[in-house]
């Protein structure tokens, strides 16, 4: 079993950058891929990146190529998203998920989530 929880969300201005971050329980989080989600209020839950559990390749939704950037520091099993250039379409509950099956895009392929953490874009 693996517990994941994020953090990093906050109220940003349009252009600004936030760093979410997604800590897991257990020994196992470098196992796992990772992905990174997110729902907005009245929209489905929607894919926005991935990370492999060693390697590190990474894979973006079109939406967040250019501007989001994932990574993991597994010694920390700890998963990251810098997010730049925040427009108010970013607006919505970011969630990370671990332990995926292929292709990781989405949110059926994953077994552990985490609470979500609310991003807000906004003047």
């Amino acid at each position: 079993q693996v517990q994941l929880v994020e953090s990093g969300g906050g109220l940003v201005q349009p252009g600004g950058s936030l760093r979410l971050s997604c800590t897991a329980s257990g020994r196992t989080f470098s196992s796992y891929t990772m992905g990174w989600f997110r729902q907005a209020p009245g929209k489905e839950r929607e894919f926005v990146a991935r990370i492999t559990r060693t390697v590190g390749t990474t894979y973006y939704a079109d939406s967040a190529k250019g501007r989001f950037t994932i990574s993991r520091d597994n010694a920390k099993n700890t998963g990251y998203l810098q997010m730049n250039n925040l427009k108010p379409e970013d607006t919505a509950v970011y969630y990370c998920a671990a332990r995926g099956v292929p292709p990781f895009t989405n949110p059926q392929d994953y077994v552990y989530w985490g609470q979500g953490t609310q991003v807000t874009v906004s003047p």
